[in-house]
């Protein structure tokens, strides 16, 4: 069956069976009849054949996409199989949203160094989304909705929007009771930039819509705007990977508690990928399935100790 799913795919990928047969270095009789007994198994045609080219039928272009994935999931079994004795080693890249990376993923990726020292680990941190077959990279973090595709998502947790602002501010402006009250202060708000989903998003607060905050300061980098509210410029609403820090430091105050988190808004989500087929899979899983455990359940930024008001 694998032989016959390579055949496959080998026809759809060249064209036609005789470079099919130059690639896999058969000849053109046996990735024929190799095809032809793929087809009489699963009972249908999947390719229109003529003299001079071969189309998929239907049918074939919906058994495509099943047959890349069952070879490459073989291929990486095969991998893995073959790596169970020996120290993981060599390149591996990963691409992570440029705060989130320096924060986060850094830290966690020379942890992983640490346990595996025979790896190397090149990671850039940028908040443009990579084309993980185009630029060969084994892992993305990416934040966000998840959107359909080829790509191996694995959940590392939730991005849960914190309200907050600096001791000075609030001696100087007080303390919202309620983030109805963040409509008499002055909220630091994006610029330039599609607003993110739960943005000024609070439980039982404006019909579960955005509250139309206004502010002194509008930019297109969150970096800025943290440093603004560490400053006493105004209220932040940042994700809490971002804020954590500063908050245990004692430089922003938690406004608000878990019972203000919406409901009914799409919430973005942060999840490592992976492309199946890749030369790497089994240093990628290995290296997603650390990430997740260094972060952990809850993410380390949102326990107790990381968000103490």
């Amino acid at each position: 069956m694998i032989d016959a799913l390579q055949c496959f795919l080998a026809v759809v990928d060249t064209g036609n069976l005789s470079s099919a047969a130059r690639s896999l270095q058969l000849a053109v009789s046996s990735v024929s009849r190799k095809i032809d007994a793929l087809e009489a198994d699963l009972g249908t045609r999947l390719f229109h054949r003529s003299s001079r080219m071969v189309l998929l039928t239907d049918a074939g272009e919906q058994f495509l996409g099943h047959a890349r994935r069952i070879v490459a999931e073989l291929a990486e079994a095969r991998s893995a199989i073959s790596l169970l004795d020996t120290e993981p080693r060599g390149l591996l890249t990963v691409t992570a949203p440029a705060g989130f990376g320096r924060r986060h993923v850094a830290f966690a990726a020379a942890a992983f160094l640490r346990k595996y020292p025979q790896i190397e680990l090149e990671l850039t941190a940028c908040d443009e989304v990579v084309d993980l077959a185009a630029r060969r990279v084994d892992v993305a973090v990416r934040i966000g909705v998840l959107p359909d595709s080829d790509l191996l998502g694995t959940f590392l947790a939730h991005q849960r929007r914190v309200a907050c602002a600096s001791p000075d501010y609030l001696q100087r402006h007080g303390v919202p009771a309620t983030p109805a009250d963040l409509l008499d202060h002055n909220c630091l708000s994006l610029a330039n930039r599609i607003v993110p989903a739960a943005w000024w998003c609070f439980k039982d607060t404006n019909r579960q819509q955005p509250l139309p905050v206004t502010g002194t300061l509008r930019t297109n980098d969150v970096d800025v705007m943290l440093n603004a509210a560490i400053d006493g410029v105004g209220v932040v609403h940042l994700a809490g990977w971002l804020v954590s820090e500063a908050i245990a430091r004692g430089q922003l105050v938690c406004l608000f508690g878990p019972e203000y988190h919406p409901h009914g808004v799409p919430q973005p989500t942060i999840h490592a990928l992976r492309l199946p087929g890749r030369s790497h899979p089994v240093k990628a899983q290995l290296f997603i399935n650390f990430l997740r455990d260094y972060i952990g359940k809850p993410p380390y930024w949102e326990r107790p100790a990381a968000l103490a008001a």
